[in-house]
């Protein structure tokens, strides 16, 4: 089982590894406002008043929603705060989701992010690596859009530069091309096709942030997740990101929430100690799916 230490470094700065993904605040299907606003602010302020200093969004929230709520919320920023955003793709009149890779496209996206957050630069940007037709990783070059965003990086409109939702291939591409900081792909207990490139990132000082932590769980992984989560006395979603806290140390979790009760359970699971029996009980669940 490896050290859980609490923090990991994201570019030039050192935030702790339970951070906060602002997704949820948008309405149904991450489109168009928050059923309560006034809750989704709350929500942002407490997180950064328990100790958050690292929250994911993007303006192809809502579209813009979330970037607004984060500003109305926080700005003026907290020094320590770290905040990442990505791009590549715009919303359609329909909630559909759009690539948007151009190197025109992604100045605009820059500059509607720097905008709707009211930030001078951005943190952190990660590329949104959109190819297959069902949104999920699919290979091919990413070499020119990754370009056009090493330029803004050069233009000092962003800090730091990341990937998401994408293959070993394209994040060793985006490695050549300028430094990546952070990679940010579907991984969990049950979805483990990053295993190596998890190690392989931790090796090289590069954080991995992993969403959807219970997505592609089967009814009998689910079962023996709540069997241990009942052992523990904590929820499954808690056992869940307190397993990925303990997978490597560079694993950062941004889980999401409009709720301030949820927001302090989620915070609650990087207290949570595993055993190496509990933890080897819960690597069983998708030790199998691996590579």
């Amino acid at each position: 089982m490896t050290d859980t230490a609490t923090t990991f470094a994201l570019g030039n700065r050192t935030v702790k590894r339970m951070g906060y993904g602002a997704m949820q605040l948008a309405g149904p299907g991450v489109f168009g406002p928050p059923k309560d606003r006034g809750a989704a602010l709350a929500v942002l302020r407490e997180a950064v008043a328990r100790g958050v200093d690292h929250i994911d969004t993007s303006d192809f929230y809502g579209p813009h929603i979330t970037n607004q709520l984060i500003r109305e919320a926080l700005h003026p920023y907290p020094d320590k705060l770290t905040i990442v955003t990505k791009i590549g793709a715009v919303r359609g009149d329909d909630a559909s989701w759009i690539p948007a890779f151009t190197s025109a496209d992604l100045t605009r996206a820059v500059h509607d992010n720097l905008r709707n957050l009211g930030a001078p630069a951005l943190d952190v940007v990660n590329l949104r690596v959109i190819m297959g037709s069902d949104h999920g990783p699919s290979e091919g070059s990413i070499e020119a859009p990754f370009t056009a965003l090493a330029e803004l990086q050069r233009q000092g409109l962003i800090r730091h530069l990341g990937v998401s939702n994408a293959t070993p291939a394209q994040v060793a591409e985006a490695r050549r091309i300028a430094k990546v900081v952070c990679v940010q792909n579907h991984y969990n207990l049950a979805h483990r096709a990053d295993d190596a490139l998890i190690d392989e990132l931790a090796g090289a000082g590069i954080a991995y942030v992993p969403f959807f932590p219970l997505g592609g769980f089967t009814p009998l992984q689910s079962s023996t997740l709540s069997e241990v989560a009942g052992e523990l006395g904590a929820t499954p979603l808690q056992v869940a990101l307190a397993w990925l806290l303990h997978r490597a140390p560079n694993i950062l979790l941004i889980p999401g929430t409009s709720s301030v009760g949820h927001l302090h359970e989620n915070l609650k699971a990087a207290e949570l100690e595993l055993s190496d029996e509990v933890f080897a009980r819960l690597e069983a669940i998708g030790a199998k799916n691996a590579r």
